[in-house]
């Protein structure tokens, strides 16, 4: 029984740590790219292929033509080691996605570009023309406005295409370039005044939204639920530990009984 008895505290300590590993998982995914479950999405170029499908396929080649030559150029002449940081993430993972992008393009047969356009020529013109303070402006700047322009585009196809190619690549560019805006961001010196505004809502008919209202009214949140599940677990443990540990010091402390033979 003593065996038993001390197996107690670690068994519960270890399923504890089993219990809170989920919690901890996504923090270990930071500062790199989000991936969610793509394994889940097909990829069998199955689907109908609109234009719209083509030209998200397009830009993201072109994105990432004049996004990699701009990380190095930050590299190279920023004075800053986080804007030097930030250009070598964004073209690090440019590489990435364009190559995810070409394979795409390859299995859907949509010609993509091999040089940037001509407005994002003007781009980097810009940034080899600049210097210092003003490079690192130039640089952050016009790579978060055209990280932002992208990024709802990307997220209409990936909600609307009949392509799963299409789907599972729309899906890997959202994951890039919402960390590209995240990493912009970190610089300090994003300019969120001269970014475009979103358009107006269209409005929305109480009949419309009344049934989404009432189902989710009063509803808790899985993700809190589940939370507070697991840290209950996590009390009730250390408390079932406490306890046996208590108990086993307590035996070995207690005097034994003498036996007296008559």
């Amino acid at each position: 029984m003593r065996w038993r008895r001390h197996l107690w505290g670690p068994v519960l300590m270890a399923l504890v740590m089993v219990l809170l590993d989920p919690l901890r998982s996504p923090a270990r995914a930071e500062p790199g790219v989000p991936v969610p479950p793509g394994e889940l999405i097909t990829d069998t170029n199955d689907g109908e292929i609109t234009d719209a499908d083509r030209d998200l396929v397009v830009k993201v080649r072109l994105a990432g033509l004049w996004e990699i030559p701009a990380g190095q150029m930050a590299q190279e002449k920023s004075r800053n080691a986080k804007i030097r940081q930030i250009g070598k993430s964004i073209a690090d993972q440019h590489v990435v996605l364009d190559r995810l992008d070409r394979a795409a393009a390859r299995k859907l047969g949509i010609r993509v570009p091999d040089k940037p356009n001509a407005e994002q020529q003007g781009w980097l013109g810009e940034m080899r023309d600049a210097e210092g303070e003003d490079f690192d402006r130039i640089y952050i700047d016009r790579l978060r406005a055209a990280h932002g322009k992208i990024f709802p585009a990307i997220a209409t196809i990936r909600s609307s295409t009949r392509n799963d190619t299409v789907r599972k690549l729309a899906q890997q560019a959202n994951q890039f370039v919402a960390t590209h805006m995240t990493l912009l961001e970190s610089s300090g010196i994003v300019d969120f005044q001269a970014l475009p505004t979103a358009p107006a809502p269209a409005p929305a008919t109480t009949a419309a939204v009344a049934p989404a209202a009432l189902s989710t009214a009063g509803a808790p949140r899985s993700g809190g639920t589940s939370q507070g599940l697991v840290i209950g677990v996590f009390a009730a443990a250390l408390a079932a530990a406490a306890f046996f540990t208590w108990r086993t010091t307590s035996a070995r402390r207690r005097p034994r009984r003498r036996r007296y033979h008559y």
